[in-house]
């Protein structure tokens, strides 16, 4: 299995960023990492050797990216609104300078995002604010609405919101959307979602599910049993769903 580590410099971040492509050609799929995790973790937990024989036959071709989610959302030194700032400098970064890479390393121009737990939410937040990039996302354990307040989980902004937040919170901007061009290229995306029936979020997930309905966009929403917020879980989650 090809394996290819990658540095530079980021512009939009001014800081280093890094990544790991795994695979030569194929698919490409852009992999976020779970909750303020690294690039190197689904390698790590043995996802990535879950899809080796596809990696193998250059079905599919992997850039797990980092995170940093511990400068923007779970950043408590920093106020609401500059974590959300945060947050666009991340989409940037990823936009102009991961999207581009990837079409130069791989000339397949369908690209496919996914992500685990918090990296399914940065995966379908992505997939909808710019559904002429993306032609698949695939969603696993993931949280779309980072406001909300639960037991063991914050609302990451403390109660703030702002119109940048709204407009990165997929369960409050697909519920009002109105604009039929942008609709019309969700509705072209292969979105796939999977929650364990156990997972906090799962009640959420089955609210979001209704909403795209509601837009007429299509989607495939799997319940697993019990919690399946686990690498244990995405390995088989990757094997079936992208």
């Amino acid at each position: 299995m090809e394996r290819a580590y990658h540095k530079w410099f980021s512009t939009e971040l001014q800081r280093d960023m890094e990544l790991l492509v795994f695979g030569h050609t194929g698919q490409a799929v852009l992999f976020f990492p779970t909750r303020m995790a690294r690039f190197f973790d689904y390698e790590n937990w043995g996802v990535v050797a879950g899809l080796r024989e596809r990696l193998n036959k250059n079905q599919i071709q992997l850039f797990c990216v980092d995170s940093i989610d511990a400068e923007s959302f779970y950043n408590k030194n920093a106020e609401p609104a500059e974590r959300i700032n945060r947050h666009l400098q991340y989409e940037a970064y990823i936009l102009k300078e991961v999207v581009p890479f990837m079409l130069k390393q791989n000339a397949n121009a369908s690209l496919v995002v996914a992500g685990c737990s918090m990296g399914a939410f940065h995966a379908i937040n992505l997939a909808l604010r710019h559904p002429a990039v993306f032609k698949k996302v695939v969603a696993m354990s993931g949280r779309y609405d980072l406001t909300i307040q639960l037991e063991n989980y914050d609302d990451l902004f403390d109660g703030f919101r702002n119109r940048e937040i709204f407009l990165n919170t997929p369960q409050h901007f697909m519920a009002e959307m109105e604009d039929e061009h942008l609709l019309a290229l969700i509705r072209q995306i292969d979105i796939t979602i999977a929650i364990g029936a156990e997972d906090p979020f799962y009640p959420f997930n089955i609210m979001f599910g209704e909403i795209l309905t509601k837009k007429s966009i299509p989607h495939k929403l799997y319940t697993w049993e019990g919690n399946a917020h686990l690498p244990r879980f995405w390995r088989q989650m990757v094997q079936l769903y992208l």
